[in-house]
């Protein structure tokens, strides 16, 4: 009778390869995410200005993004009526915050005027300053620009609509900066 002795197989050899994959592939991939990663880059803005994803109000920014889509509103209707819409008649179309419905009040209960001057010129006058500041819209409708200040301190319409006037009477202009994403805000 002949015995044979018949050795385990080793795991040893077989664990070291399992271990150096994975280290490729680790090293794989931290070379794909450092290649294709971001460098962050932090925008300034001016000691003028106001952020508006940071540092408006809930009621503000919901003011702001309406303002954004009724200036587009504007712009169409005046390059096939060379007419401006007033406050009123964008009221009775629908447009916030133009009309007067529900969350009007919750939002500052603003009160538009069309201010006269060399661009359009639409402001609301807050009713509850410590809910949302005045808003003051400018258009460019031959650029297709729309600036949106803020003033939290007034509800009285400026005299002047030049960039040094309004800075002067302590209105901030609102920046929208799309830098970076909204959950990858860095707050030094």
């Amino acid at each position: 009778m002949t015995v044979q002795v018949v050795r385990p197989a080793g795991a040893g050899h077989e664990t070291l390869y399992v271990l150096l994959l994975c280290l490729v592939i680790v090293l794989a991939a931290a070379c794909v995410v450092a290649w294709h990663g971001e460098t962050e880059s932090e925008t300034r803005i001016e000691s003028h200005q106001i952020d508006a994803r940071r540092d408006l109000t809930a009621a503000e920014q919901g003011l702001y993004a309406d303002l954004r889509v009724a200036a587009d509103e504007i712009r169409i209707r005046f390059a096939e009526e060379q007419a401006l819409l007033t406050p009123a008649e964008l009221a009775e179309e629908g447009f916030p915050p133009f009309t007067a419905d529900a969350s009007t009040t919750s939002r500052g209960s603003h009160q538009w005027q069309l201010l006269p001057g060399d661009g359009p010129a639409y402001f609301g006058a807050s009713q509850a300053l410590e809910v949302a500041g005045s808003l003051l819209m400018l258009l460019d409708t031959a650029h297709e620009q729309a600036d949106v200040w803020l003033n939290r301190k007034g509800a009285s319409a400026p005299d002047k609509l030049d960039a040094q006037s309004l800075i002067t009477a302590g209105w901030q202009q609102i920046a929208s900066q799309y830098d970076a994403g909204v959950t990858r805000q860095h707050r030094h």
